[in-house]
């Protein structure tokens, strides 16, 4: 560690235990820290008569523990502090960990340019240094869309790792490229490890290409590709490759092309397909409408040695509930537990969907209490799914009773959980019950949709509710609503009539307030 040290002058408020470094210091760039070392005051003169007085040694930070003390550090700046005066102590050089734990922290908090001059400082360093330093510098900087930074990064992995990048980081690279889309910088990338490393892509790297093409529906440039990976003997098509075309022609609805691309993988190429591989047949075809034909799929998969997986069975219930077939559903869904595959939350939910929409609640309420005893844990989807039920049932006191009692049983809801229910009494004209409804969750921190709340206001005020009008009104606007003038103007009309014009001149103030803001 030679060049990255805090000079005294810049040091006033450091101490030697990290718990009392100064949090008040400017950002200073670590490209302007010299080497010193603390100097240690004389000791004091002994006396006659008393005992001597010696300083107290301070306790040596190990890396590991430095390691834990950046990771807490209050902000960016109090963590490099740190990283610089454990680097004061006699015998300790930062190391590899260290450095990736300085880096991390500034990457979190976007100090580029901080990021930078430790990287200057690590050029002077004799420890060992690992790539993943820079895979992970790499994933920030395509985070934060500079994705030039993204190719400085690769480029300073050779010159500081003194070794030749993996094929990790070029894939690691190439696919953060490519998923921003910057298809020019890609190229310039591939440009440069021809040119300096004789790089010559293997399928792994072809792979990132291939799914760039379906990922934006130019299947054409995708099979081009393939056409090329044929005449290559490093770059051969794999499982992966077909399945990620196969994706792409199901997307597109090219469901026929997808079966002839399928059989032609196992025919003339020899790569038996996988339950990933099957599975994007399964759902291609359910979202295609032909959920026949992705049953014949599973039983295909079946016959040929391949185990169905909870994922396979899942997507053709999902189909099966798409299309209200519950009564085949079921039977999809006890022949997987009859294989002892246990269903998840997406698969019973799927089911609970399909008997909500066909008009059995009861039976879905039941499918929740056996995941319960299945431990199966019911999530926020789940629970909205039997919320539309009731609704469309029209049974608003059992889904009342629901939100109401859910948190307190440890139930996550969300927005989207009280909106289905709120949207049901504003159109059955049930105002009452939701006002309350709104009071509730305005409580537990949620506020309706803006058209929903500007709903509500007009309703309760032309049902002659002028004082639950302006409670609501009120609630919502310290959660920042802004009313629409006319809901304004409905409500003020409303306190008028009932001669409340006292209310009346508040609203108006309000208004004014709000309209100044």
């Amino acid at each position: 560690m030679n060049a990255m040290r805090v000079n005294k002058s810049q040091c006033r408020g450091f101490s030697s235990s990290p718990s009392t470094l100064s949090s008040s210091l400017p950002w200073i760039s670590p490209l302007h820290f010299s080497r010193v070392k603390l100097h240690k005051p004389d000791p004091p003169p002994e006396t006659t008569g008393t005992q001597t007085q010696t300083r107290r040694k301070g306790k040596y930070i190990s890396h590991e523990s430095a390691i834990n003390l950046i990771k807490r550090g209050r902000d960016p700046q109090h963590a490099l502090e740190i990283f610089n005066m454990v680097s004061e102590q006699k015998g300790f050089n930062h190391n590899n960990a260290t450095y990736g734990t300085i880096l991390q922290k500034l990457a979190q908090s976007k100090k580029f340019k901080a990021i930078d001059a430790i990287l200057h400082q690590m050029t002077y360093e004799t420890c060992k240094f690992h790539e993943g330093i820079f895979l992970n510098l790499m994933r920030h900087f395509s985070k934060s869309s500079m994705h030039e930074r993204v190719l400085e990064m690769f480029y300073a992995i050779q010159p500081i790792v003194q070794e030749k990048p993996s094929l990790k980081s070029i894939s690691t690279c190439l696919n953060l490229l490519i998923e921003a889309n910057q298809v020019d910088l890609a190229q310039q990338f591939l440009t440069h490890l021809k040119k300096n490393f004789n790089f010559k892509p293997n399928t792994c790297i072809v792979n990132i290409l291939v799914k760039h093409h379906c990922k934006n529906g130019d299947l054409d440039s995708a099979f081009e590709v393939l056409k090329e990976m044929k005449r290559s003997k490093i770059s051969y098509p794999n499982l992966i490759t077909y399945s990620t075309l196969l994706g792409g022609l199901c997307e597109s609805g090219r469901l026929a092309e997808a079966m002839e691309l399928f059989e032609e993988m196992i025919s003339k190429d020899q790569i038996l397909p996988d339950a990933l591989t099957y599975n994007i047949l399964i759902n291609g075809f359910c979202h295609g409408g032909k959920v026949n034909r992705a049953r014949k799929i599973l039983e295909f998969m079946k016959s040929n040695g391949c185990n169905p997986n909870v994922f396979n069975y899942t997507a053709l219930m999902n189909g099966l509930c798409k299309e209200k077939r519950l009564k085949e559903a079921r039977e999809v869904f006890h022949e997987m537990m009859s294989f002892g595959i246990k269903p998840d939350t997406v698969g019973y939910t799927g089911l609970i969907n399909c008997c909500c929409r066909t008009g059995k609640v009861n039976e879905a309420i039941e499918l929740l209490k056996e995941m319960k005893e299945r431990e199966c844990k019911a999530d926020t989807v789940t629970f909205n799914v039997i919320l539309g039920g009731l609704c469309r049932e029209g049974r608003i006191e059992d889904a009342l009773e629901m939100l109401e009692k859910l948190p307190y049983e440890g139930v996550y809801l969300n927005k989207a959980s009280y909106r289905i229910v709120l949207n049901l009494l504003c159109q059955k004209g049930e105002l009452k019950k939701a006002t309350a409804l709104l009071g509730l969750m305005m409580g537990r921190g949620f506020i309706p949709h803006y058209a929903t709340s500007n709903e509500l206001l007009v309703r309760i005020s032309e049902a002659g509710m002028a004082e639950e009008a302006c409670m609501a009104l009120f609630g919502l606007m310290e959660m920042g609503f802004k009313p629409l003038p006319d809901s304004w103007a409905v409500l003020v009309e409303s306190i008028c009539r009932e001669r409340k014009l006292l209310s009346a001149f508040e609203l108006l103030d309000e208004l004014v307030v709000v309209e100044q803001d």
